[in-house]
């Protein structure tokens, strides 16, 4: 292919041996100290009874410190991680990513310091921000941060938590990551056996013939059976972490810091999810009129994923690229050429590869005002999909970088991380279907469009039934890999109900989605729910105002740092508290999922 696959970031850093690295390496221990110095002898000897004028003043001196610190930062780990989710066994990454992460602890610490003093002069928060042009800028992540420090164990705890987790939650999720990234198996495919890395073989499940998806699926089980055991030591240190954690903090239960984390509240929570589980009916209706499309009663586990209709395109990557430029386009002609600019500057790293972490990801480099997006390409038209997923990421940094936002004014919550993410996926598959004449091609992409909304309401819903259950578990003992086996099974057959052969579930998911594996981020399953139905949403208020609703957009992705979810939805008057807007998010897929049953 004439497009290179491996992502470029020499424009970044020349090596991770070069002076300039080095050089930014020793930059940031330097502005830390310079900050801590600070803190020491300015900050922390400020309170309640010092004059509004001076807090201003020492609090927009410590944004503009934090900021700085944060960019340096937000450069160099996304720099390291180029290198170790791309080849587990590069040591010297390994070794680098370790270094930096002792190198910032200082730093998490006198974060954590930051936000406990905020909360003491919260009761003079409004009057400094009134006073000071940087505060005031920064008035949501400030507010935001006075109120979580009343979640803290205190300085020194705090502290210790953060050194203890470098070989506790964070180790476990780094060995889950280095195990399945380095897991292979040998697989008859075309006459040939190939040693395939394991995401290489879980994409197999989109393989148009079933003895492959079958036997990619026993293949996949037997190669995680043989690790279950290890994968679970992790995910039980994991989360005996958070549970330890969030007692000691005062948090009602594992969900409260999430929610927190999210900027929603339990009623938005709740009015979603009741949406989503009221929706299972249609979804089971939806997977029963694909197994009578395969000519079959029920669909096992291997079948969810499936390809319908014309399954005889198979994309190069040079393909995958003006297809989306080319969809992109017809939403916004600043999207194409952003995304034009990522595929010519080699933003993207596609191939599949031994050592390589599965999935996708896209993670913004702040010292370049860039992105860098990952994915394991096969052709696919999910895979496709995925590309588009990964650069609405992209495009919603660089709303960001655009507008001069801060790096503490992009602190996204979750469920809106996913927004720009979810709209690319909708722009690109509505836009075929709007232009589609052939049945087969419109059930292929209806197909996947519905496939990949079923993932996100039926499957994260048994997601996060699977992690509520092993938190509540986990507080009274360890779980055996077996246990989380039996957890995962019972979830999915209460979300999957009798849409899917219980004889053929996927008890091992647990083992090798990351998101499970973070002990400072738990529950990361229903901002996905959240960011396709809220995004469906949008984009049926886009199509009902047409171009002018994309400046709004764009707007919008360049504050979801600075106000709650909520408040950012009332911009186009939708009221995500209550039930309906997400039942009607939900009834624009139900329309697909007719057409779907129709053809």
């Amino acid at each position: 292919m004439s497009i290179p696959l491996h992502w470029d970031m020499t424009n970044v850093y020349p090596s991770l041996e070069s002076k300039k690295f080095k050089d930014a390496i020793a930059d940031y221990k330097k502005q830390v100290a310079g900050f801590e110095k600070f803190f020491d002898k300015k900050l922390s000897k400020a309170g309640s009874k010092t004059p509004v004028g001076e807090l201003a003043a020492l609090i927009g001196d410590a944004i503009n410190r934090i900021n700085k610190i944060q960019t340096l930062s937000g450069t160099i780990v996304p720099f390291i991680y180029s290198f170790v989710t791309t080849d587990s066994r590069n040591k010297d990454a390994m070794r680098a990513l370790s270094e930096f992460e002792q190198a910032s602890l200082p730093m998490d610490k006198l974060f954590t310091r930051f936000r406990s003093w905020l909360g003491k002069v919260g009761p003079k928060l409004d009057k400094v921000l009134e006073k000071d042009k940087t505060a005031g800028a920064h008035a949501f992540m400030l507010r935001e941060a006075a109120e979580q420090s009343k979640y803290q164990m205190g300085d020194e705890l705090e502290g210790l938590a953060s050194e203890l987790s470098l070989s506790g939650g964070n180790a476990f999720g780094k060995l889950q990551g280095t195990v399945t990234s380095q897991l292979s198996v040998d697989f008859e495919l075309d006459g040939e056996t190939k040693k395939l890395p394991m995401p290489a073989l879980i994409n197999l499940r989109s393989h148009p013939d079933e003895s492959v998806r079958r036997r990619g699926y026993e293949a996949e089980n037997k190669a995680w059976d043989e690790v279950k055991e290890t994968l679970a030591a992790c995910l039980n240190g994991v989360k005996g972490e958070a549970v330890t954690l969030n007692k000691r903090r005062g948090r009602k239960d594992a969900v409260h810091s999430s929610l927190d984390a999210a900027c929603i509240d339990r009623k938005t929570l709740e009015a979603m999810l009741g949406a989503m589980e009221a929706s299972f009916p249609m979804f089971r209706r939806y997977f029963a009129a694909k197994a009578k499309k395969l000519g079959k009663e029920k669909l096992a586990w291997w079948d969810i994923f499936a390809p319908l209709g014309k399954t005889d395109k198979v994309y190069s990557f040079e393909d995958a690229r003006d297809f989306i430029l080319d969809n992109f386009g017809k939403f916004s002609p600043d999207l194409s050429k952003f995304a034009k600019r990522a595929f010519d500057n080699n933003w993207i790293d596609a191939e599949q590869r031994d050592g390589k972490r599965g999935g996708a990801f896209c993670m913004g480099v702040a010292g370049v005002k860039e992105s860098r997006v990952l994915c394991n390409f096969d052709g696919s038209f999910d895979q496709v999909s995925t590309i588009a997923h990964e650069l609405g990421h992209a495009f919603h940094n660089e709303c960001a970088y655009s507008a001069g936002k801060t790096e503490l004014q992009q602190l996204t919550p979750m469920t809106l991380a996913e927004t720009a993410s979810t709209m690319c996926e909708t722009i690109v598959t509505e836009a075929v279907l709007a232009n589609t004449k052939d049945p087969q091609e419109e059930l292929a992409v209806l197909e996947a469009q519905i496939q990949g909304a079923g993932q996100i309401v039926v499957d994260i819903y048994s997601r996060y039934l699977f992690e509520k259950e092993v938190f509540e578990r986990r507080e009274q003992s360890e779980l055996s890999a077996d246990d989380f086996n039996d957890i995962m099974e019972r979830a999915q057959k209460a979300t999957y109900g009798e849409g899917i052969d219980e004889k053929y579930l996927q008890k091992f998911m647990w083992t090798w989605k990351p998101h499970y594996y973070s002990s400072g981020l738990s529950f990361y399953n229903f901002p996905y729910a959240f960011g396709l139905l809220f995004a469906t949403g949008l984009y049926a208020i886009y199509k009902q105002r047409g171009a002018d609703f994309v400046d709004d957009y764009k707007k919008l992705l360049a504050s979801t740092g600075e106000a709650s979810a909520a408040d950012l939805a009332k911009r186009f008057g939708i009221d995500i508290r209550k039930r309906k807007f997400w039942e009607d998010s939900l009834a624009i897929i139900g329309k697909r999922i007719d057409r779907f049953c129709e053809i």
